[in-house]
């Protein structure tokens, strides 16, 4: 069986390093996988990027050429939206060139395929979704509009009042491509994406399944929290919450707005905040508490190294496909705080190995927090943390879902 990964990026965000960990872990079962970028950062031999330089400039200029149509619109939201029009990506050509048996789409935005480009892959597909984007009218994130159910239009992440408005243009595009194009299974990388796949209008013809995001447990484990401290120079003697994100600060569905209120609602001076995936802001901290910009972490043992030295990772994202930074804190033994809602839910068991806050509310995300910091079994809830990630999302347990998975497609 021969299986052909395809994403924008090998390591760019979130979801370029979901696909880039489950070509890894499919490689340690021996199967024949590689994986295909537009952009291609790393050094992996199993990556297959663009070859000549002026395939890796257009390969960087892609996302932003896509993203034209939306221009239009100048009171759009800061939420992603993509139109997925830009053509003579040379991408799916390069996929049926290599014949694989199977296609397995992850995030292929930011002009690496178009949405007439899925039609014409000739192989079976399974599509990891990694947000909402394939089954709306572009936005990656609904904000709770639900449009997707019926018929795109008046789309809120445009800020549109029109009905023919550039979502409906793109739900319709999909929709001529998806009843051409049937041999698709696609896979929610959680259980809460999957049921919102399957009440769409798009998708509700297809068999949905839900897969977690696999992680390393060997490269992910913890590490001595006094040792994790010092290597990065944070304090050794004060409680440290963690949060972080891509574009942690400017992302509205990060939750960034909700744990300020929270943070402004813990009376405890000693507690510190530790951010990433966010530099320092120019002007003075917009959090009470003394704040740690970590800046943007590119590697793993980094990572590992600074969700060891915390006490309590906040995940307070309004939406969240599945919510990678929780499972990569809790493989390091430190539990996590997070709304009881959307994809957190298959991750953060409530009071075993973190706490689950009603949603939305920043008072109960307060109580979540002082809840873990004061927690005399705080030790109890790192091992459960960890015990829940490998018995759930290590490598092995994730590659043979979807070994199971490919071999059904085939039969």
């Amino acid at each position: 069986m021969k299986v052909l990964q395809v994403s924008t990026f090998d390591l760019k965000g979130g979801a370029a390093r979901a696909a880039y960990r489950l070509q890894a872990a499919l490689d340690g079962t021996g199967l024949a996988s590689q994986l295909l970028v537009q952009a291609k950062s790393g050094d992996d031999t199993a990556v297959i990027g663009p070859e000549s330089k002026v395939a890796r400039g257009m390969g960087l200029l892609r996302p932003t050429l896509d993203l034209l149509p939306t221009m239009a619109y100048r009171n759009r939201t800061q939420t992603l939206f993509s139109p997925a029009w830009l053509p003579f990506s040379g991408l799916v050509s390069q996929i049926n060139r290599l014949a694989p048996d199977i296609v397995h789409l992850h995030w292929v935005n930011g002009g690496a395929l178009s949405i007439s480009d899925i039609a014409k892959i000739k192989a079976p597909i399974v599509w990891s979704m990694h947000d909402m984007w394939a089954f709306t009218g572009g936005c990656h994130s609904d904000s709770g509009c639900g449009h997707f159910t019926e018929t795109c239009g008046r789309c809120p992440v445009l800020n549109s009042d029109k009905k023919r408005d550039l979502s409906f243009r793109v739900q319709s595009r999909k929709r001529r491509v998806f009843d051409n194009k049937t041999d698709i299974q696609f896979v929610g990388v959680s259980s809460w994406l999957a049921n919102c796949a399957k009440e769409s209008s798009l998708l509700k013809k297809f068999d949905v399944t839900a897969i977690p995001n696999p992680l390393d447990t060997h490269v992910f484990c913890p590490v001595s929290k006094s040792l994790a401290r010092e290597l990065l120079g944070l304090p050794k003697n004060r409680p440290l919450v963690l949060f972080g994100a891509m574009n942690a600060l400017a992302d509205p569905n990060k939750g960034f707005v909700q744990l300020k209120k929270a943070l402004s609602l813990l009376q405890n001076d000693e507690v510190e905040l530790v951010i990433f995936g966010s530099s320092q802001p120019e002007d003075e901290s917009p959090f009470g508490q003394r704040s740690h910009y970590m800046g943007y972490l590119h590697d793993d043992v980094a990572l590992k190294l600074l969700y060891s030295a915390a006490d309590v990772m906040v995940v307070p994202s309004y939406q969240e496909a599945f919510g990678q930074t929780a499972s990569e804190a809790m493989a390091c033994g430190t539990p996590v705080v997070a709304f009881g809602a959307t994809g957190l839910l298959d991750i953060v068991d409530h009071k075993v190995n973190g706490y689950l806050a009603e949603p939305y509310k920043p008072e109960d995300l307060a109580a979540g927090i002082k809840w873990v910091l004061l927690n005399s079994e705080a030790f109890a809830l790192g091992d459960n943390a960890v015990a829940k990630v490998r018995r759930c999302f290590d490598y092995p347990v994730v590659a043979e879902r979807f070994l199971r998975l490919y071999r059904e497609l085939l039969a």
